[in-house]
């Protein structure tokens, strides 16, 4: 799966989804209307290695990473607890090989806030993604009418 194939997929599947190209990597957050000043995270699509994010060497040729947003609670489910939140620059302490390729797996930076990761998906593993995304996306419109009250 190419990374614009799978931009297409979410952006045609969830809608009021705004992208941006933030910290080196396509940001898709919820914001109807532009009703918040950016929205709320909803997923990433990052292509190559950061300052803070070398652990999947997105620098390889054609790797990328899609990352979602899908809570404590279910990344628990996933993987156990949630580790504790790197030094900045570093990489969650779990034993993972966040290289790997089409593998569900904790977010090497992000795993504290319940992020998860997959390098490279295949097509056969959108079912996978698509139910990622399913719980990601209820989160944001939860967090959403959260913080529009409060705004």
């Amino acid at each position: 799966m190419t990374v614009p194939e799978l931009e297409d997929w979410i952006l045609n599947n969830y809608s009021d989804i705004v992208v941006t190209n933030t910290y080196g990597e396509r940001s898709f957050f919820y914001n109807p209307s532009g009703l918040l000043p950016k929205g709320i995270y909803f997923t990433t699509i990052k292509e190559s290695d950061g300052p803070n994010d070398k652990a999947s060497h997105l620098d390889r040729n054609g790797t990328y990473r899609i990352s979602i947003g899908i809570g404590k609670s279910r990344y628990q489910k996933l993987f156990g607890a949630t580790p504790k939140r790197a030094p900045k620059g570093g990489v969650v302490d779990i034993d993972f090989d966040f290289t790997s390729v089409q593998t569900l797996m904790p977010h090497p930076v992000y795993a504290w806030m319940g992020w998860v990761a997959m390098n490279n998906p295949s097509k056969n593993q959108l079912k996978t993604l698509e139910n990622l995304l399913d719980i990601a996306y209820g989160n944001v419109l939860k967090k959403f009418e959260k913080r529009k009250r409060t705004s």
